[in-house]
């Protein structure tokens, strides 16, 4: 299995150098040369495993025993798991109305992050540990993605993490969970900006060919391709825990609907349905509509600013895992992807070509949600189910709320299940339960953060961000 970027300007690399990129040099990002394709006797046989198991399953199509031997892969990925919460890993928490939850934050940081990143932190080390190498991790992040990529390779000695938050625009709670961790290899950069705003000196560091070379700059964003394989899971999943059976012909449909804000976990479930997956996929985001505009009228453009909003991971107007999609969804065409992404990045508008959008409209229905609609799925779900949604899985709530009660497929006259993703627990949003008047209930090891001693490094406007963030990664790499 080889990774090629998706605007065609680098060569073909393997799993782990895949891994162990950020961009591709040519501003792409990588992706599998060749998807798999599974035929039924592969669903059924998947259809009866456990969440790890899958993971497993999934990891070594595209993971190939050469590089990495399956006993070896499957003892990576059990490691990687043992710090959940949940004995199964993920959870289905089936509610009234038809509302099907799956709790994918059951991990150390209660976000869903915590399922790729922990994967992903384990097949570093064992890369790590076989070329005795050291490596700078750089991650932008919008609340989550921070909190679970340290957790991933806090007091290892062969990787040194470099994360930005954007001040302000984090929750307290997610802010505390990477500020209280005070280890020599975590170094966290807090940024007056928003998450777009911090994406640009990341994009300038690894732009810089032989900065990052000298470095061994990587990235654990999703632009990372190994999040985008793990995530892959959460589709098969929900599919095999949704799905009456598979015993009819063809086999039966599952609408499964993701919050989205960068899109690497939408782009995880346009991979599965590659793969066979019979799955019918909602992207649903807040007022940040760019996905939203582009899935209805093929305007992949800019608003004027970021919107703040109660879903504050999804606050991100420049979704980079798009690219992936349109890549995807335009035949491997890394001409075409090259010339549009080459376009996007000069206006930051762009009008997606009538094929290339229709075929995206086919693969994806879109709904955006406003606060408002955030907070009343919030106080909904709570009122019939006694169940508390964190805003994020709020806003896939609201999609399943504001369609008919039953979605009828009218060539079978027979309802589609539909599976929410729920992308972290209601508990880190303590703000967003107020205003919805529901009470948080807080776990204990979260009420301790803001007890803790905290540690980070204030970026202000007008500094040059870029520049700050190559003094402290070189004064590190002298300690190596």
């Amino acid at each position: 299995m080889q990774y090629v970027s998706t605007r065609g300007g680098t060569r073909a690399v393997d799993f782990e150098g895949a891994l162990f990129s950020g961009y591709a040099p040519d501003g792409g990002l990588f992706m599998p040369q060749r998807i798999p394709s599974l035929d039924r006797d592969t669903l059924q046989r998947w259809s009866s495993l456990c969440y790890p198991e899958l993971v497993k399953e999934l990891c070594s199509l595209f993971v190939p025993a050469q590089l990495v031997p399956r006993k070896a892969l499957n003892e990576l990925i059990d490691r990687a798991f043992s710090r959940f919460r949940h004995k199964n890993v993920v959870h289905l928490s089936r509610l009234k109305d038809g509302l099907n939850i799956l709790e994918l934050w059951h991990g150390v940081t209660y976000a869903f992050k915590d399922l790729s990143l922990s994967c992903t932190g384990q097949f570093l080390q064992y890369f790590l540990e076989k070329k005795r190498k050291h490596v700078s991790i750089l991650v932008g992040t919008s609340g989550d993605t921070g909190s679970s990529a340290i957790e991933s390779v806090r007091g290892q000695k062969n990787v040194d993490i470099f994360v930005l938050l954007p001040k302000g625009f984090c929750t307290q709670i997610q802010e505390l969970q990477m500020t209280t961790v005070i280890e020599d290899n975590v170094h966290v950069f807090a940024a007056h900006g928003n998450s777009d705003e911090i994406d640009e000196p990341i994009k300038e560091l690894f732009a810089d060919v032989d900065f990052a070379g000298k470095y061994n700059l990587m990235s654990l964003n999703s632009v990372n391709w190994s999040r985008i394989m793990v995530q892959i899971a959460h589709y098969f999943y929900a599919y095999f825990q949704c799905t009456p059976s598979l015993d009819t012909t063809p086999l039966p449909m599952v609408e499964i609907v993701v919050p989205t804000g960068g899109g690497g976990n939408i782009t995880a479930g346009c991979i599965a349905q590659k793969m066979g997956l019979p799955i019918r996929l909602i992207t649903v985001v807040n007022s940040n509509d760019i996905i939203h505009r582009t899935v209805q009228h093929g305007d992949f453009s800019l608003a004027e600013s970021v919107k703040a909003t109660l879903a504050s991971a999804m606050d991100i107007q420049e979704p980079y895992n798009v690219e992936r999609i349109l890549w995807l969804l335009s035949g491997s065409d890394s001409h075409l992807i090259k010339n549009l992404m080459e376009q996007f990045n000069i206006s930051k508008r762009l009008k997606l070509p009538e094929d290339l959008h229709r075929k995206l409209s086919e693969t994806l229905g879109s709904c955006s949600a406003s606060d408002q609609d955030i907070v009343g799925a919030m106080q909904r779900c709570w009122e019939e189910n006694q169940y508390l949604l964190c805003p994020h899985s709020a806003v896939a709530a609201h999609y399943h709320y504001s369609q008919p009660h039953s979605f009828l497929c009218l060539s079978f006259l027979s309802s589609i299940p539909r599976c929410c993703l729920a992308p972290a627990s209601a508990a880190k949003f303590q703000d967003a339960l107020l205003r919805a008047g529901l009470v948080p209930q807080i776990p204990p090891e979260i009420t301790a953060l803001t007890a803790m001693e905290t540690r980070s490094t204030p970026l202000e406007r007008g500094q040059h961000w870029a520049q700050v963030l190559r003094g402290r990664i070189e004064a590190v790499a002298q300690q190596w």
